[in-house]
């Protein structure tokens, strides 16, 4: 029988020579057990006996499988950046080298250390991996020293930086065997795609010139960026798209959509990049994308990506909100539609599905996709897999986004979860108009501030870490552990939303781990206990609620009064159970609080301590740490 990728890779591991007495090799110990600081191994027996234990797996599990989609609904995820997760200074030189060390191992993350952190994830209660796109990034205008994993210059070539010289073994090879070896653990494989936009000098640019945005090389670069609309126009975008009616929406001025060149472009491979040429010999090159919505968003020019441009119309031959997002109904029109585009979006993932045997797709700014385009994207899949999940980085779990195919949206709990007026604001909402699909359950992702991004370092980070965590996973949500946010990490990975213009002066691309070497506190875990034991304890007595926590019908999440404000309280119920949270949203001051049932004297017992407290007279006083939290499944009444 044929060897596997992973037995392959474990064949090799075994026979690679010691490294050499002057060569170091520190990884972290919390990758194999609960404490900090570092231990000196031997790569390729450590690597080797890792995945020999994931091998062993084959007499007591089988692959994963499923009927349907709808294992979206059970999954815990933890969601990797390989590039980042799995870096760290191997060779103790206080650096984390962009370049191979001399023993042909990489320090910036790689899949052979995703391989060997999989029964760490496990370990922490997660049966599902997220990793950010693992594609190939272009080189044009690159930001930081690696370049941002959205600027795909291939979306069907793997970044070859995740591989390891050492192996000699390719990246392809070495995904092929993460994914056998999540299986074997029982987990499930989801690949985030990204299909509206594309690396400024990505392969396609050369051989389809026809999919993409080309400003004149007359136009004043420094004038470029998102239209700038006057202000009585601006009111009428905003008052057309409330009401969904996308029929002649305003277009930028003649000015702004004079600088993009008509096709038919020509193209031609210079020393410095890709140049083309219109239809009356005026040079132009590939339009760098930007925010586009809302309409008057004056960030700069994101310079190392562009717009995929998915119709073809004359009057619509330019970059605004009305053709990358809020597609004007003339767009409607499938004669409109770049056929050749949709047709190679529309093959990436089942050519991910047969060579890679991944289980579900995160897709990037789903919701600037065409709504035809996403349809077909979802039924495609389908139909190879039909158990193949889809999840959408959408902030509303809606009845539409549902009837879309989509399994699961990002939600909008990280942009709210910081101050509980806000959270009360979001649950009462959600608890009126009941939730169609989960969200995930977390207070970070790698656009947003972390949750301990003010305290670096501090125990009130890990205090309001542990609030936000076991607030979020009681929610009709899918548990989301952000890689690092088990150890308290604060260094934001991007700065995307809600972040503070301090944030942006002190975070320029250089130091950001989105586009530049970084590695996680993994020794010390910021000086603080990390959180791993406390999740796997919280997600063990969710699993024991799993059919109440996932109900999202309306009055299924209930606001109850406590007496002191920091205390914040959710009542979660199904008709047949009901589970009680309260939670210090303080992270530095202890609490004491009373709320009151309509049951008398009764004794609840704390689910994650064990203790048991007594209700008198209609009412139950409880004093919390900072950040600390309480569930109690309370009786059922007549």
């Amino acid at each position: 029988m044929q060897s596997t990728h992973l037995e392959t890779l474990f064949d090799l591991l075994q026979k690679l020579p010691p490294l050499q007495e002057n060569q170091l090799y520190h990884i972290p110990q919390l990758w194999t057990g609960d404490q900090g600081g570092s231990v000196a191994v031997q790569p390729g027996p450590f690597y080797a006996g890792i995945i020999g234990k994931i091998l062993d797996q084959r007499k007591v599990s089988s692959p994963v499988t499923g009927a349907d989609h709808l294992w979206s609904r059970s999954a815990v995820v933890y969601n990797m950046f390989v590039r980042l997760t799995t870096a760290f200074d191997h060779n103790r030189d206080q650096t984390v080298s962009p370049e191979p060390l001399a023993c042909g191992f990489r320090e910036t993350g790689t899949l052979l250390k995703a391989i060997a952190l999989l029964p760490y994830i496990g370990s922490l209660g997660a049966n599902t991996v997220y990793l950010l796109p693992v594609t190939s990034i272009g080189r044009a205008n690159r930001k930081g020293n690696l370049g941002s994993p959205y600027a795909v210059k291939d979306p069907m070539e793997i970044d070859p930086m995740l591989d390891e010289p050492a192996l000699g073994l390719t990246a392809d090879f070495l995904l092929k065997a993460f994914v056998e070896a999540a299986h074997l653990l029982g987990m499930r494989v989801v690949f985030e795609f990204v299909f509206r936009t594309a690396a400024i000098d990505s392969r396609w640019v050369k051989s389809h010139p026809s999919w993409f945005y080309w400003l004149s090389g007359t136009a004043d670069e420094n004038s470029y960026g998102p239209p700038v609309f006057d202000t009585d126009t601006l009111n009428s975008i905003y008052e057309k798209v409330d009401k969904h009616d996308l029929c002649n929406l305003p277009a930028p001025s003649p000015g702004y959509t004079g600088m993009f060149v008509a096709p038919p472009v020509s193209v031609a491979e210079r020393n410095t990049g890709i140049e083309g040429t219109g239809e009356n010999g005026e040079p132009c090159h590939v339009a760098s994308a930007f925010s586009d919505w809302p309409p008057d968003d004056r960030q700069p020019p994101w310079t190392d990506v562009t717009y995929l441009k998915m119709h073809n119309h004359p009057d619509f031959n330019y970059i605004a909100y009305n053709t990358i997002r809020m597609y004007d109904t003339a767009l409607d029109d499938p004669a409109t539609f770049n056929r050749e585009l949709w047709d190679a979006v529309l093959s990436i993932i089942p050519g991910y599905q047969e060579t890679y045997g991944i289980d579900g797709a995160m897709i990037d700014m789903g919701h600037a996709l065409p709504g035809q385009l996403k349809r077909m994207v979802v039924d495609t899949a389908r139909k190879n897999r039909p158990d193949f999940a889809f999840w959408d980085e959408n902030f509303d779990p809606t009845p539409e986004v549902r009837d879309e195919g989509f399994d699961a949206v990002f939600g909008s709990l990280p942009f709210v979860v910081h101050d509980t007026v806000f959270i009360r604001g979001l649950l009462n909402y959600l608890n009126k108009t009941g939730i169609a699909l989960p969200f995930f359950g977390t207070g970070e992702n790698h656009n947003t501030p972390r949750v301990c991004h003010r305290w670096p370092g501090m125990q009130t980070g890990r205090n309001r870490a542990v609030f936000v965590f076991t607030l979020s996973i009681i929610l009709p949500s899918i548990p989301f552990l952000h890689s690092g946010m088990e150890i308290c990490e604060w260094h934001p990975v991007n700065l995307g939303l809600n972040f503070e213009e301090s944030d942006r002066t002190r975070f320029p691309a250089e130091k950001l781990p989105l586009f530049s070497t970084f590695s996680f506190d993994w020794e010390k875990t910021n000086n603080i206990d990390p959180l791993n034991r406390y999740i796997r304890s919280v997600l063990a007595i969710r699993s024991r609620y799993a059919e109440l926590i996932a109900c999202g019908d309306k009055g299924s999440i209930v606001l109850p009064y406590v007496t002191e404000p920091d205390l914040f309280a959710v009542l979660r119920k199904n008709g047949r159970q009901s589970l009680l949270f309260i939670g210090n949203s303080n992270g530095e001051e202890s609490k004491t609080g009373t709320i009151e049932f309509a049951f008398g004297d009764e004794s609840l017992l704390e689910l994650i301590t064990g203790e048991n407290h007594r209700v008198s007279d209609h009412k139950l006083t409880v004093s919390c740490n900072p950040g600390q939290c309480m569930l109690f499944e309370l009786p059922q009444q007549n």
